[in-house]
């Protein structure tokens, strides 16, 4: 099967977003899931830096939407700080509310509502970053600016430098 023969509803969702957002679908499907930055990095033969994990976590109770580099872990006490609230990792039941898509496969966007968005500088690094698109099979290249535009996304760091 091809990679244009195979659907999800989620990944529907995320194909119309890009094209609502003036960009050519070019979602990639693997055979295995990859629902860690390093499986995905490994399958795409990237540095894990260059994937761009979508991360979902609360601030004061309000989903908020982190697109990090694979490279990095979020520092929640510092990115809080940062962004003038407390956060917290978001269960699985809240990513799927908020996201309409499951832990390992959530994308930046195709979202039943606009999220709060971070998207770490770090990705700036890569000419081509990759996202999960809406499936733990699934990924599309983007780039740091488009992801930030796509997102309206704040960017910033993730963890102290």
């Amino acid at each position: 099967m091809t990679d244009a023969e195979r659907t999800h509803p989620a990944v529907e969702r995320v194909e119309a977003a890009l094209l609502q957002a003036g960009i050519e679908p070019r979602v990639r499907w693997f055979e295995s899931a990859t629902p860690t930055a390093v499986s995905a990095a490994a399958e795409l033969g990237v540095e894990v830096g260059a994937i761009a994990n979508s991360l979902v976590f609360t601030i004061d109770g309000e989903p908020l939407l982190v697109m990090t580099s694979g490279a990095h872990r979020v520092d929640t006490a510092f990115l809080g700080e940062r962004l003038g609230g407390r956060i917290r990792r978001a269960d699985a039941e809240t990513v799927k509310a908020a996201t309409g898509q499951t832990i390992g496969g959530v994308a930046p966007l195709g979202h039943p509502e606009p999220l709060r968005t971070v998207v770490d500088v770090a990705l700036a690094g890569y000419p081509e970053v990759w996202a999960a698109a809406g499936h733990a099979h699934t990924v599309f290249p983007t780039t740091f600016d488009e992801l930030v535009r796509i997102t309206g996304g704040e960017p910033g760091p993730v963890e102290p430098s």
